[in-house]
């Protein structure tokens, strides 16, 4: 009676085979961890020009209603139709940019009161500023939103009726209340910039 010989995996098979399997398995997650950084590169990225879009597409609609209509500040003073100014925020009312355009219409067709809003860059944020009326009372001080998140530049020029481009408005020239136009110009912290026209007249 023969006795057969059983062979089963060597300590060096086993250990190779081992090896195998670590190499196969650290390859494996190295290419989820890279799937799994790029999708997350892309949400963020789809994220950021989604927010871009909501601000040009607001600000677009907000100019095609612009009022040629001086507002009565907080202090009492006469503010104009179209405020533009180069200055960085100090206080909660401080505006780069600031007009009042139509309220448009409710959901069921009713329309809104004019509304005043403002834009400004403060800590690489840019702001909406809404007030509740045109003419402001004392002690009305306007709601906050931010916009857009990561820009390092809000830059602003208005087109005059005489076609020559100012960077702030009123001009010191006699102008009328609206510029033709105005270019809204963003600077992104990650380098990117993008410059859009909006015609006024």
């Amino acid at each position: 009676m023969s006795i057969r010989s059983i062979k089963g995996f060597t300590l060096i098979e086993l250990l190779v085979a081992m090896f195998v399997f670590a190499i196969l398995a650290v390859t494996a997650y190295r290419g989820l961890n890279a799937v799994t950084q790029t999708r997350a590169h892309l949400d963020q990225e789809t994220r950021k020009w989604q927010a871009l879009e909501r601000f040009f597409a607001r600000l677009d609609g907000e100019t095609a209603q612009v009022l040629a209509r001086p507002v009565r500040t907080a202090s009492g003073a006469e503010a104009p139709a179209w405020a533009g100014f180069q200055t960085t925020a100090q206080s909660l009312e401080d505006v780069q940019l600031a007009f009042s355009h139509n309220g448009g219409f409710d959901a069921d067709g009713t329309p809104l009161p004019p509304q005043r809003v403002g834009y400004r860059l403060r800590q690489g944020k840019l702001e909406m500023l809404r007030w509740t009326a045109l003419d402001s009372a004392p002690y009305n001080v306007p709601t906050v939103d931010t916009v857009l998140e990561d820009v390092s530049e809000f830059n602003l020029r208005y087109l005059s009726t005489n076609l020559t481009w100012v960077t702030q408005w009123p001009p010191m020239t006699v102008d009328t209340m609206l510029p033709r136009g105005v270019e809204v110009q963003l600077v992104l912290t990650g380098g990117d910039k993008l410059t859009r026209f909006f015609a006024l007249q």
